[in-house]
């Protein structure tokens, strides 16, 4: 990793401090960083290859991720874009031949264009907040061997240690009677 390219700028150190906070690594090779591109590897799994998630930010504006399917695809954001299309009646006539009238009417058809980001410091801040958004809080239930955790598994645990600490306590108990006491002493002083 190159650090020197990371220190050159406020605005890169701060990319960098992300970096180290999150536990991601520079891994761009040496023709990868004369073409301008910046390629990172998270400390998170594929959910079905075991191999380390990988991102790269390319030098055209482009955002990717690099591994987990045949190509790599787009991170950026892509807006849909509407677009209208004259509507034509087709006519066919008896010696094959045809004529196209416009009905008055327009097709609509929406696709979808991709915004480039052309300021390599603002394509790094967008892939920091990218992985953090979609890496590391919607896999928060992934551990480090790459098992998944259901969040349910977590809550019926947290319920069957609450029901084993009241039963060995009464701990619970003695908290709802000091609720009903409370209670009953806020209802007196109120008719006071």
């Amino acid at each position: 990793m190159n650090r020197k390219r990371y220190t050159s700028d406020p605005r890169y150190s701060a990319v960098l401090d992300n970096m180290d906070l999150l536990g991601i690594t520079d891994v761009s090779t040496k023709r990868q960083e004369k073409n301008g591109t910046i390629q990172w590897r998270l400390p998170i799994k594929n959910n079905w290859g075991g191999s380390l998630i990988e991102v790269a930010s390319f030098k055209a504006g482009y955002v990717r991720r690099q591994n987990g399917c045949y190509t790599p695809y787009q991170l950026n954001k892509r807006p849909v874009k509407e677009e209208y299309y004259k509507d034509y009646k087709t006519t066919w006539g008896d010696n094959g031949d045809y004529t196209q009238e416009w009905t008055g009417k327009y097709n609509k058809y929406n696709s979808k264009i991709t915004t480039k980001i052309p300021i390599e410091i603002d394509r790094l801040e967008y892939l920091i907040s990218y992985c953090l958004k979609n890496y590391y809080i919607k896999h928060a239930n992934f551990v480090a061997n790459g098992e998944y955790i259901p969040k349910w598994t977590h809550e019926w645990e947290l319920e069957k240690a609450n029901e084993t600490y009241s039963e060995n306590t009464g701990a619970m108990e003695r908290i709802r009677d000091l609720e009903n006491k409370l209670d009953t002493i806020q209802r007196i002083a109120d008719y006071e």
